[in-house]
């Protein structure tokens, strides 16, 4: 394994530095992740040589994200055959570095069985790993093009339900192109309604506790241009209280078959407030987010995250003081309850937006059918 870091270059204009891309240089294929930790302070890329970098990558959140893990799942077994280390144990390892998120293990099988099946065919370990990465490819544009649908969709849910436009929108975590091969989900749908002159605010809940919100999706809006306002997430009630918040949009790490939401830890409250206040709590996510194995939302798996995120922070260029690398807010020794998502049950969620279509109400009958048309347009 070997890792290594390469700054971007010292011009401040913004850029367009992919979340993941794929390169082949002379010593051999490469997959390249924009680190996501290290912004907004700075552009830097992570090179990954190996499936183990990549789990790594993935476990600190270098790469994160529903629709990026999958592509980053697709790409990590392409990487291990290209390279000629074990599928099989890369697959394995790629697939269970972040429980929650089910994209990560639909791109791992959807590489994986490209593989196997380039191998039953030719029996050419070269064969398979092209099929691989070919597969892995096909994931990734496939999203981008989910992306662009998701938005136009949403937006034109947005317009039905919110007539007149000037849509005030509270949005938690990042769902923009860092977590995706377009736009994004739910920051697409932002970004949508900005381009067609429709959006008034984006609210930015900051997302604790590693600040998602306040680290990258501004860092997003500000590339574009987007009017926003950051705000600590126990802020948000007050702001519904004003009358504020016209719209709530989040995306998803997993849908279960019920249409119950794992989502950034913080969503679920998000979900009750705009309930009692009766405005729109829309989850924009691609299909492939949807389990129809996970039967509902006490079968989601939810991660849970070292304590030492929410008992330090990260400040840079302060003194490292604290077990995890950052400087610690409470008493040494302090316990922390810190899982990465929550779970929102479908009575509270107005919508679910995918690229195929739009669930609304949603119920279980409404998801499976979405799914099954969704299928018959793939295999017609």
């Amino acid at each position: 394994m070997a890792d290594q870091y390469a700054q971007s270059g010292e011009d401040n204009r913004p850029t367009e530095i992919p979340a993941i891309r794929w390169e082949e240089p002379p010593e051999g294929p490469v997959l390249v992740l924009l680190d996501q930790t290290r912004l907004p302070a700075e552009e830097v890329e992570l090179v990954c040589t190996d499936a183990p970098a990549l789990v790594e990558a993935i476990r600190s959140l270098a790469v994160r994200g529903a629709p990026l893990l999958g592509i980053a799942g697709a790409y990590g077994v392409a990487l291990a055959a290209v390279r000629g280390f074990d599928v099989d144990d890369a697959a394995n390892a790629l697939a269970g570095a972040r429980p929650t998120a089910v994209n990560l293990a639909v791109g791992v099988r959807r590489a994986h069985a490209a593989y196997r099946a380039g191998l039953a065919r030719s029996g050419d370990a070269g064969e398979a790993a092209a099929a691989a990465l070919l597969a892995a490819r096909a994931l990734h544009r496939e999203d981008a093009e989910a992306s662009a649908r998701m938005a136009e969709r949403g937006l034109a849910l947005l317009d039905e339900l919110l007539p007149g436009g000037g849509h005030r929108i509270l949005t938690h975590c990042n769902t923009g192109s860092l977590v995706s091969g377009g736009e994004g989900t739910a920051f697409a749908v932002a970004l949508a309604a900005q381009r067609a002159g429709r959006l008034r605010r984006l609210w930015v809940d900051e997302t604790r506790p590693l600040l998602q919100g306040a680290r990258l999706t501004a860092y997003e809006a500000a590339r574009t241009g987007m009017a926003y306002t950051l705000l600590t997430d126990n802020a948000a009630g007050s702001l519904f209280a004003a009358g504020e918040v016209d719209a709530v949009l989040i995306g998803a790490d997993r849908i279960a078959a019920d249409g119950s939401v794992a989502n950034k830890v913080g969503s679920y409250p998000l979900a009750v407030l705009a309930r009692y206040h009766h405005v729109p709590f829309i989850v924009v996510a691609p299909l492939t987010t949807v389990d129809p194995d996970t039967p509902d939302g006490a079968a989601i798996e939810v991660e849970q995250r070292p304590g030492f995120e929410v008992t330090e922070v990260a400040v840079p260029q302060a003194p490292v003081t604290g077990a995890g690398g950052g400087v610690p807010v409470a008493p040494l020794g302090t316990q922390a309850y810190n899982p990465a998502f929550d779970v929102t049950p479908p009575e509270l969620v107005t919508a679910i937006v995918t690229e195929e279509g739009t669930v609304s109400p949603v119920t279980a009958e409404a998801l499976a059918e979405l799914c099954g048309r969704a299928r018959q347009v793939t295999t017609g």
